[in-house]
């Protein structure tokens, strides 16, 4: 039997006073975030249900390697760059992605 596979799925939701300028910082935070150690890919989404409203949604190798990368370089300085940029502290969350067959 093999090993099953299961990733990190961290969720960041962030409520911009700021919108381009919040933009700006986490396009960047993406690219950088991108060649962290146990990270798969982040992408960054805008909501079509709330103006002003910004996701990323990154998947890493595993959950040690997510937790690992909040108290990265990268993620300090893209939290630094938020200052000013957000009607309300962002809302992060730490998911476990299963996979369609495991829910059997």
């Amino acid at each position: 039997m093999e090993d099953e596979v299961r990733t990190a799925v961290m969720t960041m939701i962030f409520d911009a006073s700021d919108a381009e300028g919040l933009l700006t910082v986490l396009a960047k935070y993406v690219v950088m975030a991108r060649g962290e150690p146990g990270c798969r890919n982040v992408d960054l989404c805008n909501s079509f249900s709330r103006p002003n409203r910004l996701v990323v949604i990154s998947k890493w190798d595993t959950e040690e390697s997510a937790r690992d990368h909040v108290g990265s370089d990268t993620m300090v300085e893209m939290a630094r760059s938020c200052d000013g940029l957000l009607a309300a502290p962002p809302e992060i969350d730490l998911l476990e992605g299963l996979s369609a067959h495991d829910l059997n």
